[in-house]
């Protein structure tokens, strides 16, 4: 069975249960009722190794928005894109240079919606290994593997909280070669983990 087959399975298994998600899980902390919401997605690259890895960016210290954080390949659902695993294909290629066809899709995982008005959507894909992939100096700083084992184990996950107008409001971090992943980027994979049976107690 290939990479890509296990994760479909795994992904398929897991959300076909309860794993006690949360609106601090699916929802940016900031947000308080409802808010206009516009598609999005991102792509979850998985590397096709022995021991897959996780491609992830270094968003451009010139970005309008989260200038510097570390986030998926994606953005805004264009009218032209067929859906949202279109338009997180479309981004990646835009992004690192990632054509569309090298992507095995996997699936979806669990939406989260952004206090900046974003409903975004994972999508999952094995892709084969080292890529000769190019960040798009507009947008992209660099990018960088990594490991889908560690990402994915919640002894590697850390949850803060913040006192944000009044309330206090909680979000996850992973620490890995000195870089910060947090915000949006941690809570999908804190997600995706549950779902794939890594946090063994909430699955």
């Amino acid at each position: 069975m290939t990479l890509a087959e296990r994760l479909r399975m795994a992904l398929m298994e897991g959300h076909a249960r309860e794993v006690g998600l949360t609106h601090a899980d699916t929802r940016d902390p900031r947000i308080s009722g409802d808010i206009s919401l516009s598609p999005a997605a991102v792509l979850v690259a998985i590397t096709d190794r022995p021991d897959p890895g996780l491609i992830l960016t270094e968003r451009a210290a010139s970005m309008r928005t989260h200038a510097g954080q570390i986030a998926f390949p994606g953005g805004r659902v264009d009218e032209g894109d067929a859906d949202e695993i279109a338009g997180a294909l479309r981004e990646a290629q835009e992004e690192i240079g990632l054509a569309p066809h090298m992507v095995d899709i996997v699936g979806i995982s669990d939406r989260y919606l952004t206090f900046t008005g974003f409903d975004v959507v994972p999508v999952l894909g094995v892709i084969p290994p080292d890529l000769p992939l190019t960040p798009h100096a507009g947008e992209v700083a660099d990018w960088f593997e990594l490991p889908l084992s560690y990402a994915l184990d919640p002894a590697n996950r850390t949850r803060h909280s913040i006192d944000f107008q009044g309330l206090e409001r909680h979000y996850y971090e992973i620490m890995w070669n000195n870089r910060r992943i947090w915000g949006i980027t941690a809570a999908i994979l804190a997600n995706l983990s549950r779902r794939l049976r890594h946090d063994r107690l909430l699955a």
